[in-house]
């Protein structure tokens, strides 16, 4: 397959250099595909009666100190697994999922490369997946990346 545009999307966790190690390795075959990083902050919500806002909606600003603090960690991120000259974006969105595939749409991503924690009991079946939840709805491949358990407890991010 010949795949022009490859999104890895990471949660920023200890074990996303794993995935990014992936995503590198794809890249490095492939000289005339491009690389992008995608990291998603879930955007703060207002409740308005019964209806919920983002709350970016109603001032671009809410989220900045979070958005700052994920771009930071991204570039250590980028740094850390040597992925340089690569396009990285930090986005806010309602929903991980809903970021995830509203950038793929947007962007004509060919490859989406993204880790999966493996979740059991009652955090199974509250939270789910991401990756579970974005299969259905992206417009291209996937690889998913079988991930242990995250021992680091993220932080409203991805």
């Amino acid at each position: 397959m010949h795949y022009r545009h490859i999104l890895l999307v990471t949660d920023l966790l200890d074990d996303a250099d794993i995935v990014a190690q992936k995503a590198k390795h794809i890249v490095s075959n492939r000289p005339e595909s491009k690389l992008s990083v995608l990291h998603i902050v879930r955007d703060s919500m207002v409740g308005f009666g019964y209806e919920l806002v983002p709350a970016s909606s109603l001032y671009d600003k809410i989220d900045d100190e979070r958005c700052q603090e994920a771009r930071a960690k991204l570039a250590q991120f980028l740094d850390r697994n040597g992925l340089q000259n690569v396009n990285s974006e930090v986005t806010t969105a309602i929903s991980n999922s809903e970021g995830i595939v509203n950038y793929c749409h947007k962007n004509a991503v060919d490859l989406l490369v993204i880790g999966r924690h493996e979740r059991h009991g009652l955090a199974a079946w509250l939270n789910g997946a991401t990756a579970d939840n974005i299969l259905p709805n992206v417009p291209c491949d996937s690889l998913v990346v079988r991930l242990e358990k995250s021992m680091t407890k993220p932080n409203q991010s991805l």
